[in-house]
Parts: C-alpha cells; sequence; structure tokens
C-alpha cells in the first residue's frame, strides 16, 4: 500500500501529459480546417466547382517544397511555393465587381496572385513605370535608409519578387508588409491591374 501514492502521482502526471497533447491535438485540427476553408473558398473563386475540389482533395498529396518553374525578376531569390497556413484572404475587383486577384497571407509574406482568366501581361502599363518602380522601388528605397541608420534590421526591410512565364505575370510576393503599407499596396495593385485590364481589352 506504501507505493500506492507513488503510483498515483504517475497517473496524475501521465493524465496531464496526455490532456496537453489532446489540447494540442485540437488546436491543430481547428488551424487545419479554418485553412482547409479558406483553401475551398480560393478555389470556387477560381471557378471550381465542389465536386472538383473533392477530386484534388483525393489526389496524392504534393510535397512541402516545390521550386517553380519560373522566371523571377527583382530578386535573385527564386519564388517557392509552398502549401501555406492562410490567415487570410482579400479579393481585389474592379469597380463593376469583376476578378482581378487574390491576396492571401501567410508566414512566408502577402502573395498576390492575378486572376489567370485576364493574362495580365507584365508588359502592360501602369505595371513597371507605376507598381514597380514607384511604389514597389519608394517602400524599397524608405526602408533601405532605415537599414542603413539602424533603425531596423535588414530582415525586416520591405522586399518582393515576381514569379512570371514569359511576361505572363504569375505571383508577387511580398515581404515585411505594416497595417499602413497593407493599405497603400491594396489600392496600389487594385488600380495597376484594373488599368491593365482596360488596355488589354482594348487592345
Amino acid at each position: 500500500m506504501a507505493q500506492d501514492p507513488e503510483k498515483m502521482k504517475l497517473l496524475i502526471a501521465f493524465k496531464k501529459r496526455m490532456e496537453e497533447q489532446l489540447e494540442k491535438l485540437n488546436a491543430e485540427t481547428e488551424e487545419l480546417q479554418a485553412a482547409l476553408d479558406t483553401v475551398n473558398g480560393i478555389l470556387l473563386n477560381k471557378g471550381f466547382k465542389r465536386g472538383d475540389i473533392k477530386e484534388v482533395s483525393e489526389s496524392p498529396p504534393m510535397p512541402a517544397e516545390v521550386v517553380l518553374p519560373k522566371q523571377v525578376t527583382e530578386t535573385a531569390k527564386p519564388v517557392i511555393q509552398q502549401m501555406p497556413e492562410f490567415e487570410s484572404v482579400i479579393p481585389l475587383k474592379t469597380m463593376t465587381d469583376e476578378s482581378l486577384a487574390l491576396i492571401y497571407f501567410d508566414k512566408q509574406g502577402m502573395h498576390v496572385m492575378p486572376d489567370e482568366t485576364k493574362n495580365f501581361s507584365m508588359n502592360t502599363p501602369p505595371f513597371n513605370n507605376f507598381l514597380v518602380e514607384k511604389v514597389f522601388a519608394k517602400m524599397q528605397e524608405k526602408d533601405a535608409e532605415l537599414v542603413r541608420t539602424k533603425q531596423i534590421t535588414p530582415d525586416k526591410a520591405f522586399s518582393y519578387s515576381i514569379a512570371h512565364e514569359g511576361e505572363h505575370l504569375r505571383e508577387i510576393v511580398i515581404h515585411n508588409v505594416d497595417e499602413e503599407r497593407l493599405k497603400e499596396l491594396k489600392s496600389s495593385i487594385r488600380w495597376t491591374l484594373e488599368k491593365m485590364h482596360e488596355k488589354m481589352k482594348s487592345s
């Protein structure tokens, strides 16, 4: 009987570990469900039917990291496609409610995915002369000065990369975006894509 208190302590400790593990599993399940719901929403916005989504979800899983066969401009780093944990998704639309792009956020940064049905060309104004050379470059120059004066570290500075196939715009990945810059970027990217779409329709 003298061993009973020790056994009880071991059982209580084991019970506590099981409860902690169960809490972790429940939290992971909720996160995965939220991510799945968001991905389904993106697919539905892209024109997939629910049956198509189910069929895709039953296919063999993708590897954790896949290097996209795309050219990357502006930075030397290749854009790596990962299966992210989506935190939020923002649709960009024209004034007439026509889809332009989706913005989503993950731990790697802000991703702008243009509507593939529009076939946006990087050579169509005002992509380079406004969005890249004025908006992105301005933010990059400002943070470069902050790094120079040691107000921020280099890893906190604004940076971006552009993925494309030929002149066809595929994705813009932006790092280190605060709330103030997010508002400016959303407005600038939406305006740019809408003007590009208008020019492409009229050409």
